[in-house]
């Protein structure tokens, strides 16, 4: 097996980040001790349950209680009503200071589970297992943690880093091809921001790595882990450079939101955000090989046709993005290949005519 550790220091401490095909087997003596004779409550759905519960065997035989926290599988877990009922039915099981949780899922199983550990009785240790690749690549490393409000995603949240990250991507092998896809964007996100290597990988490998083999994954999931730790290390609480991260997240999110979190997948929603970034970009100068190059990856992954959206809910829901300060709008636009900037520029009313053009050009406008 090959394995890779990586070590990414924070404000709070360091969070070991382990990847690799059976990186969470037995042996991993750290992992065990920390959850020994504890009560250790697993945040998880019950689909996942069903696939992999097994690769928890292990820790479950450590731990002093064992306790499953169900949860819905998608968005639908992100709620402050989901987050109640799991506060409850922690104390309703005895949990303390000490006590462990243990995030055993994809990225909103983990923003919800961080959440959770962050806010009951003012903080429990967590770690996170990821199964998806988006959450592999991103959604667990980091320390962010969220829930959503009807009217905008991630608007309730706090930073609050895992103990651990194991992310073992053998638990890949039964996701769905539509949700290889949907992480490897968030991939080529990283690539785009930082990492012209990764960029060339993903040019040449791509229809490999969308066979999903754990093996072949494994060093791509380590590249982009890498790439968002440099970036989290200097700026741990998104005040400058860590909002190099929402490239395509911000028009990404209101169509996520504008589409109730049914028609598009993450990555799929962020797809879509890169190139409508790659747009803005090319109005102020990025070179046309360097948007050619982009565009035509983004286009190899066939991302499903996006129902028909008025700019309007749209431009409001973007409004109510978290990246939106007091002094403006700001955007993630790509310099080059491996290369972005943060605008600050550009006014909504830019904003409100460009993305009309790129609705109708998808021909998606209402």
């Amino acid at each position: 097996m090959t394995r890779f550790d990586l070590q990414l220091r924070h404000p709070t401490g360091e969070t070991t980040i382990s990847v690799g095909d059976g990186a969470l087997g037995e042996g991993d003596a750290a992992l065990e001790t920390w959850v020994r004779q504890r009560r250790v409550f697993v945040i998880s759905s019950a689909a996942l349950l069903e696939l992999h519960s097994q690769s928890l065997l292990t820790l479950s035989r450590q731990a002093a209680y064992w306790h499953l926290l169900e949860v819905p599988d998608g968005e639908d877990a992100k709620s402050i009503a989901i987050a109640e009922r799991l506060w409850g039915e922690m104390l309703e099981a005895g949990a303390k200071r000490d006590s462990r949780i243990v995030a055993f899922g994809g990225g909103t199983v983990g923003d919800l589970a961080g959440f959770v550990a962050g806010c009951f009785m003012r903080g429990l240790e967590y770690v996170q297992l990821p199964t998806t690749l988006l959450a592999q690549v991103d959604a667990a490393i980091g320390g962010k943690t969220a829930v959503n409000l009807t009217q905008a995603k991630n608007s309730v949240g706090l930073f609050n880093h895992p103990w651990r990250v194991v992310a073992d991507t053998r638990l890949l092998k039964t996701l769905p091809p539509a949700e290889l896809r949907s992480g490897l964007m968030e991939v080529l996100k990283m690539a785009v921001i930082s990492d012209a290597e990764l960029f060339s990988v993903l040019e040449r490998d791509l229809e490999g790595l969308l066979a999903g083999d754990p093996g072949t994954l494994a060093p791509v999931v380590a590249a982009a882990a890498r790439a968002k730790i440099d970036i989290v290390e200097r700026d741990p609480t998104e005040r400058d450079e860590r909002m190099l991260l929402n490239l395509g997240h911000t028009l990404g999110h209101a169509l996520e939101a504008g589409l109730e979190y049914r028609s598009l997948r993450h990555g799929e929603a962020v797809g879509y955000g890169i190139l409508f970034a790659v747009q803005l970009a090319e109005r102020r100068g990025l070179p046309v090989e360097a948007a050619e190059r982009i565009r035509r990856l983004v286009e190899r992954f066939e991302l499903p046709r996006m129902p028909a959206l008025e700019v309007e809910p749209l431009i409001r829901l973007i409004s109510r993005d978290k990246k939106v300060s007091e002094g403006g709008w700001r955007w993630v636009l790509p310099v080059d290949v491996g290369a972005c900037e943060i605008s600050t520029d550009l006014t909504e009313t830019a904003i409100r005519r460009e993305l009309t053009a790129y609705l109708e050009q998808l021909g998606t406008i209402s």
